[in-house]
């Protein structure tokens, strides 16, 4: 396979930064070629709070990947989240000049292009507008109205807002490591694509990716995004109570959580003891599992009823709203024993672990397979995309020009015509990452 269709997924978590290499197969399934893992020490819920450590948290984790796949990184995917994220709902309208023509791709820009003109809060800007339901004249719920007539056009959208700062924050690291920014995504929708099947999102699904800073949620119904949204607690949260509440270090409360660790507290007997060893020559600590149990348990239980309100603000009570497929968790959190039978006793709707291996190879390592690595897979995934439909864009380009060579030959009279390639319609997210390259390269 040739060496154009590789992509690098990037993921600049709270607790570690992962760079991922990799290529799709004969099969259309992801081959990863090199994977690279570093300990995040720079960023803090998603945001980064120390720009130099990052920088070299995020080449560690590049330089490691480079050498386990041979390959040259220049340009990544990065995901943004962050308790800076925001969501919000909004309808809009335009009114067509000429309603005897049919609405084309143009009229839904001008649309989307409308609500980028929204007044945002101070240092606020638009990172995505997802269009949901048009509606053309009087004739609602239409999901794709190129090809109507109308005069009238009009759609609901799902905006997500951003900090200005923060994103421009993750641009200047990414520079800095001597990487090209390609694209940037909205982590809980890069998770969403790796771990959430078409059906679901028909059905009606909440995603929850607990991650180390930051639980994300994204829930989707009749195939839509209809509900994002970002809470500032995440796995570090409860290593943090165990620490305190036991009196013990942070890497002994992390082995503990991982370990021993569990969401429901009837589980363990008051005979179960775990002792942990001493500091420079102290007497060594016993812990029952018991209250081990109960400290994470109280913890996970206030992460899960902020995202269970959430799901309720979107209304999945309603016939219209109705979550099928109930919830799937993912992220390195959701690895938590008897995590599930919590969401579910809480939330009274079905729960699933979401592994990212559906879409990766079989001869994968196993470890790639782990929810911990579903935003990297997602955001490889998107890398891949982008480069098959620049190919795409690349070869229909050659085969006009060559076509109108071929006529040429033939009929020598014919005056010449330039072929101007087509160009390539520009999602926000292009224009918007072509944006931050700019105003990097100007800030320098």
């Amino acid at each position: 396979m040739e060496d154009n269709k590789i992509a690098v997924g990037l993921d600049i978590g709270t607790t570690k930064i992962v760079a991922m290499i990799g290529r799709k197969n004969e099969y259309g399934k992801i081959e990863v070629i090199g994977i690279g893992k570093a300990k995040s020490l720079g960023v803090k819920r998603g945001v980064v709070s120390n720009i130099t450590q990052t920088i070299q948290s995020i080449q560690q984790a590049v330089d490691e990947a480079e050498s386990v796949s041979g390959v040259q990184i220049e340009d990544v995917v990065v995901g943004i989240a962050g308790q800076h994220i925001r969501s919000l709902h909004h309808s809009d309208y335009i009114t067509r000049n000429n309603a005897d023509e049919v609405i084309e791709d143009t009229d839904i820009e001008d649309l989307v292009n409308q609500v980028h003109k929204l007044v945002m809060l101070p240092g606020e800007e638009i990172i995505h507008v997802l269009p949901q339901e048009f509606k053309v004249d009087s004739q609602a719920d239409i999901k794709e109205p190129i090809g109507m007539y109308g005069g009238r056009l009009e759609a609901n959208f799902h905006v997500v807002v951003g900090q200005v700062s923060s994103i421009r924050n993750i641009g200047r690291c990414v520079k800095s490591a001597g990487l090209d920014l390609s694209e940037i995504t909205l982590e809980p929708l890069a998770s969403a694509q790796a771990v959430l099947s078409q059906e679901e999102k028909e059905a009606g699904v909440a995603l929850i990716d607990i991650g180390g800073g930051t639980t994300d949620l994204a829930i989707f119904k009749d195939g839509i995004i209809r509900h994002t949204a970002v809470i500032p607690f995440g796995g570090n949260v409860i290593t943090d109570d165990i620490k305190e509440g036991c009196s013990i270090i942070e890497k002994q409360a992390e082995l503990l959580k991982t370990k021993f660790g569990s969401a429901w507290p009837g589980e363990n007997k008051d005979t179960e003891i775990v002792s942990i060893p001493g500091l420079r020559g102290r007497e060594p600590k016993e812990i029952t599992l018991k209250n081990l149990s109960k400290i994470i348990h109280a913890r996970v239980q206030e992460i899960i009823e902020h995202v269970f309100l959430e799901i309720k603000n979107y209304g999945h009570e309603t016939a219209k709203g109705k979550l099928i497929a109930g919830i799937v968790l993912t992220g390195g959190g959701s690895q938590l024993k008897h995590l599930r039978q919590l969401v579910e006793y809480i939330t009274g709707m079905d729960a699933r672990i979401g592994f990212p291996n559906e879409h990766l190879a079989g001869d994968s390592d196993e470890a790639l397979s782990s929810p911990s690595y579903a935003t990297a897979v997602g955001l490889l995934m998107e890398g891949l995309e982008k480069e098959i439909k620049v190919e795409e864009t690349q070869a229909l380009v050659e085969d006009t020009i060559s076509e109108e060579e071929n006529e040429e030959e033939v009929i020598n009279t014919q005056p010449k015509v330039e072929v101007k390639p087509k160009p390539k319609k520009k999602s926000f997210f292009d224009k918007f990452t072509e944006g931050l390259k700019d105003f990097l390269d100007n800030a320098e």
